[in-house]
């Protein structure tokens, strides 16, 4: 039987914060479980590559989890928006675990192959296609708009905490049982999250454009292409989109693979390295946890125009310093600025989108990170071969900062505001 859409308890309509609400905490854990998983899964595929593989092969298998994500995430996002956002990541999790375990099982058996890797990177990037997207659209459905930017900067903060807590897991659960072990943590943390999503209530969503409603529903073609004919006459959500995807393309390759050659331009060492990623990290991670606490911020697109701004001139000085102790200073308020800027936006977004679109604008959204953005790390890497790592952040900052161009051009987005929190919620 189908899962239905049953309205929250009160106090997920207003009556008190989101991370007092059990409904919210009930899909934050399950979303943190699901991201520790996903980064114990990328530590076994890599190191079971390496230990069967050559370099070349080490990069087909990931590549061959990198290309179904990114080609298949629009169709993903039309997925969401016939079925439901629930329903299917529900499904792609419960596929995820299976096929996770069912590997563990597998390299237990026999030992890790290179034709399983690939196999499962391809299945795993496909139906992570689906997740993206889907898990994307559920923060406006299991709270209220009031609670939406506390619910932004929790899934931020999740991410952070899943980036370092995954690693060392998948690393430890490696060094004791090898790669079956790994896989199967792996699948165990995607078979937590699944008891927390059939839990979660839903809250129902009305149109928002009622003199526009959807067109009624075609081929999953035409599904895409009516989606991002919605994005582009929303006078809101499409600079809001073009801007999130310009700062991803300028800042992203600059800021991981553009730092680990400024470190060695500089000669700061690992640990300097370290310390600079930390000090980003903890940033953006602050900037989560302020969100978090107080759930709204005034003059919401301007003050996200602001944060971007504040990014975009911290990629491009950080090169320019010639302290490591500035450099991490640097570091950390751009990390701040831009995890602001992210939660922000993805904010807007969310409260604007009508909720027939919710999952195709989430597509949108997602591909520009996880799809488009790491193709410019060769392009990184290769300026700063050429040219040094100066020019590079320079350039990166400035193309980034053509996104606060488009947002201060855009009349919509200079008025747009978070929606308030309302009296007993803080």
């Amino acid at each position: 039987m189908a899962p239905t859409e049953t309205p929250p308890p009160a106090h997920a309509t207003g009556a008190r914060p989101a991370y007092r609400d059990g409904n919210v905490l009930r899909w934050l854990t399950a979303y943190t479980a699901s991201l520790v998983g996903d980064s114990v899964y990328f530590v076994a595929l890599a190191w079971s590559a390496q230990k069967v593989t050559g370099p070349t092969e080490i990069g087909l298998v990931m590549a061959t989890g990198a290309l179904p994500r990114a080609l298949l995430m629009l169709g993903g996002g039309v997925v969401a928006d016939r079925f439901g956002p629930r329903r299917v990541v529900l499904g792609s999790d419960t596929v995820r675990c299976l096929l996770i375990l069912a590997v563990a099982a597998s390299i237990a058996l026999t030992g890790p192959a290179l034709w399983i890797l690939i196999a499962t990177a391809l299945i795993f990037s496909t139906v992570d296609a689906l997740f993206i997207p889907a898990v994307g659209a559920l923060p406006p459905r299991i709270t209220s708009p009031d609670q939406l930017a506390r619910v932004t900067g929790m899934r931020s903060l999740s991410i952070r905490l899943s980036q370092i807590a995954g690693p060392p897991i998948g690393g430890l659960a490696m060094g004791l049982g090898g790669a079956a072990a790994a896989f199967a943590v792996a699948g165990l943390l995607f078979a937590l999250s699944l008891p927390l999503l059939l839990t979660m209530r839903l809250r129902p969503l009305e149109p928002r454009d009622e003199e526009q409603p959807p067109a009624p529903a075609g081929s999953a073609w035409q599904d895409i292409i009516d989606g991002l004919r919605y994005i582009r006459r929303q006078r809101l959500i499409f600079p809001l989109v073009l801007v999130g995807a310009i700062s991803e393309l300028g800042l992203t390759g600059t800021l991981n693979v553009g730092m680990v050659l400024l470190n060695d331009e500089r000669d700061w060492g690992p640990s300097g390295y370290g310390f600079i990623i930390s000090a980003f990290g903890a940033g953006a991670a602050a900037s989560a946890a302020l969100l978090a606490v107080i759930g709204w911020l005034p003059r919401g697109g301007l003050t996200m125009t602001a944060t971007l701004l504040v990014s975009c001139a911290g990629a491009a000085s950080i090169a320019l310093v010639p302290d490591l102790y500035l450099a991490v200073a640097v570091a950390a308020v751009t990390g701040l600025s831009a995890g602001v800027f992210g939660s922000l936006n993805n904010t807007l977004v969310q409260t604007e989108a009508d909720p027939a679109y919710l999952g195709r604008v989430t597509s949108v959204v997602m591909i520009t990170s996880v799809g488009f953005a790491p193709l410019t790390y060769p392009l990184v890497g290769a300026a700063i071969g050429a040219w040094g790592a100066a020019p590079v952040f320079v350039g990166s900052g400035a193309f980034a900062g053509v996104g606060v161009l488009i947002a201060l051009a855009s009349g919509a987005v200079r008025s747009a505001e978070l929606p308030r929190t309302r009296k007993g919620t803080a």
